[in-house]
């Protein structure tokens, strides 16, 4: 057997495989979604921003009071950068944040009428915007499915499960896209993230009370 024949069988088997996980995670979180409280596009954009190296519970806890203060790109565009940074302070790394969420108001005043884009081109040129940044924008606020988001979560369970053995997010998004069916691909970081917190956790994973430990090579006995 050809190396390229053996390469193609492999994928096969771990698409076969990729669709009995989601099989059953879609089954044990049914109302599995994207857990940054948002009314719109622009909230989810600005909540996702200060996510990075934060946990979306203390996001939902910091934003009300944001969106409250700058409900709109003009306004937070406008916004007093001491006042801003002081609002999202807990969500750490605030002067970054705050430099970024300002610069992305004005941006999108500037380049887009005050509107979310909705490409990831577009997205991704704004102040504070990556690629993961930008898929769950798209995927959640419209419906877009243009990538998979890689969080920590995503990263080690992906592994765990043997899907990939990539160390980068963009080249484990690579893997993913390769073996999840694209009408899933948002929905796969949700499942895996809620999976993470409930039963994979990374200091003591439950394998023990995991449905997917027979499909998964890492699982202990």
């Amino acid at each position: 057997m050809s190396p390229r024949r053996t390469r193609r069988e492999s994928t096969r088997s771990k698409q076969q495989r990729t669709e009995e996980i989601l099989r059953r995670l879609k089954e044990e979180y049914p109302d599995a979604k994207c857990a940054l409280l948002h009314q719109s596009p622009f909230e989810l954009l600005v909540a996702t921003i200060l996510s990075a190296q934060c946990t979306d519970k203390r996001v939902n806890l910091v934003t009300p009071a944001l969106f409250e203060r700058f409900p709109t790109p003009a306004a937070m565009g406008e916004a007093n950068i001491e006042e801003l940074e002081e609002l999202i302070r807990t969500t750490g790394f605030f002067r970054n944040k705050a430099r970024s969420l300002k610069g992305l108001g004005q941006a999108l005043m500037a380049d887009h009428d005050g509107y979310v884009p909705d490409s990831m081109e577009a997205l991704t040129a704004l102040p504070g915007v990556g690629r993961k940044t930008a898929n769950v924008v798209l995927g959640n606020a419209f419906g877009i499915d243009e990538g998979i988001v890689v969080d920590t979560h995503v990263q080690r369970i992906s592994k765990l499960l043997g899907l990939t053995d990539q160390k980068t997010p963009e080249k484990i998004e690579r893997d993913l896209m390769e073996l999840v069916p694209r009408s899933d691909w948002t929905l796969w970081a949700h499942l895996l993230i809620l999976h993470g917190r409930s039963v994979c956790k990374a200091r003591r994973p439950a394998c023990g009370n995991c449905v997917l430990a027979d499909l998964c090579p890492s699982a202990e006995p």
